[in-house]
């Protein structure tokens, strides 16, 4: 009989934790923070699911998102030094190319965009905007981490892309929730 995992080991209490590969580092290291700002990227992707009552393909899109993202954890947590028990599963450019699909998708039914638009309008659209906004710090914390330890180019890539992708979702989301978008415009 297998032993069930505790959710607590008691390790980290010294405010150390270790990479994948077994390295202990700080918990502040900027890996944590990259893949603890995707983790968080993919719980509002979660938030998002659970509010798409309608649209079962964009729910689909969503659990595909959400597994790509802990692909993308995995990476940011490797230790590229150590030894690693099997390989991390990769993100292909197909992942990317799916992200375009969708998103093409998506602004194919969506008016041309003249203006900035305020986020909100709908609890669904503002969590998309969310979304976004934590896929961006995302990808600036992974683009710094890559100065200091190899991030690969497509994760880098994906990220850029998914947040492309949240915003025209809130805005699909907006269309279907029957939401107003409202455009920005500059106070002078």
């Amino acid at each position: 009989m297998s032993e069930e995992m505790k959710i607590y080991t008691r390790t980290g209490d010294a405010g150390k934790t270790a990479l994948i590969g077994g390295t202990r580092v700080a918990k502040y290291h900027d890996k944590i923070e990259a893949y603890g700002t995707v983790d968080e990227l993919n719980a509002f992707v979660g938030l998002i699911r659970d509010h798409t009552q309608t649209d079962e393909e964009s729910k689909k899109m969503l659990i595909e998102i959400q597994d790509r993202l802990f692909t993308l954890e995995s990476h940011l947590a490797e230790d590229k030094e150590a030894i690693v028990a099997k390989p991390m599963p990769p993100l292909h450019q197909e992942d990317v190319l799916q992200l375009e699909k969708e998103i093409d998708r998506m602004n194919e039914s969506l008016p041309p965009l003249a203006n900035f638009i305020l986020p909100g309008g709908h609890i669904l659209v503002s969590y998309c905007h969310v979304a976004r906004t934590v896929c961006r710090r995302a990808e600036r914390i992974a683009v710094r981490l890559n100065e200091l330890y190899p991030v690969d180019e497509l994760d880098l890539r994906y990220l850029n892309r998914l947040s492309d992708y949240f915003f025209v979702l809130a805005r699909y989301l907006s269309q279907h929730t029957g939401a107003t978008e409202i455009p920005w415009k500059a106070r002078y």
